[in-house]
């Protein structure tokens, strides 16, 4: 049991001035990220240039704290946890995108330019890599939080990362970026800045898959009394999630160079293995009749 002393009052919602400094941070954060990586601007207010991915990180980033509050009010857990956990998951987010660009998409290029690993401003970043390097992280922080398992995390965070995953599917909408594949659809969008051909709006099919996901988890968390089955939330975020990805990839083009002639693209082998870990908590591992602890 988490003593009184160390938790916010479960009535009392955070001070204003701490509301209004998370969001002008996120706001700041996301402003000045991509004031590095190529983003577009929503339009010029004097020397101000708003950039549509970081209001987009705003929104995900205050949201996605005031869920994983509400999650851990519900469980008794300590703020200072919640702290812990946001910085864990930011630091792995970052990392774990760009090295799965790295890894992934261009090893050979980097194996022989190796100083342009950090050049993130030049773009790369890999949603794969971004999963599993906040698997990593969720795994190192529970060993650092007492009487809290891998599984009891995940099934919260995840829902939090759908929201997230959506908001930059979004931004990678304004930006032209993986792009898709040409097609004659009614509802074909032509990215200017790359071409004049009407194409598949491929990152928008994401966009709307992660909010059918994220309101599908919630619902589940939330009929379960916040307490579901532990790994039965995160099975079925990978399930979805990366199932769905697999089968938008036929409409994006090939995000590697080296894998132009490939049948199944890299974006489709790497969900196959995380598919299969979904499907293993959900059929194997959870205990549907038990409530999580």
């Amino acid at each position: 049991m988490v003593p009184e002393s160390s938790k916010y009052e479960e009535t009392k919602e955070p001070p204003a001035w701490k509301v209004l400094l998370l969001g002008l941070g996120a706001l700041i954060g996301g402003q000045l990220i991509f004031l590095i990586l190529p983003s577009p601007t929503i339009d010029q207010i004097g020397p101000i240039e708003p950039r549509w991915y970081g209001f987009l990180f705003m929104g995900s980033f205050v949201v996605g704290f005031f869920l994983m509050r509400q999650m851990y009010i519900a469980a008794g857990r300590t703020m200072e946890e919640l702290d812990k956990l946001l910085l864990y998951v930011l630091i792995a987010t970052v990392v774990g995108a760009r090295l799965g660009h790295v890894i992934f998409y261009d090893l050979g290029y980097y194996l022989r330019n190796p100083s342009q690993i950090i050049a993130i401003w030049r773009g790369g970043l890999a949603s794969h890599g971004a999963a599993i390097g906040i698997i990593l992280a969720m795994y190192l922080y529970v060993k650092k939080v007492p009487k809290m398992s891998f599984l009891w995390l995940a099934d919260r965070v995840v829902i939090v990362v759908a929201f997230a995953g959506a908001m930059i599917r979004t931004g990678n909408f304004m930006n032209s970026e993986i792009i898709g594949k040409p097609t004659e659809l009614p509802w074909a969008v032509v990215f200017e800045k790359v071409d004049m051909i009407p194409r598949h709006p491929t990152m928008l099919y994401e966009a709307i898959l992660c909010l059918v996901i994220f309101a599908l988890l919630w619902i589940i968390y939330k009929r379960y009394e916040q307490q579901p089955p532990e790994g039965s939330i995160f099975g079925l975020f990978l399930m979805l999630l990366f199932g769905g990805r697999f089968f938008l990839e036929f409409t994006k083009v090939n995000q590697a160079a080296f894998a132009g002639e490939w049948t199944i693209n890299m974006g489709q082998w790497l969900s196959i293995p995380l598919v299969a870990i979904g499907v293993w908590l959900v059929w194997k591992k959870v205990n549907w009749k038990k409530k999580g602890n």
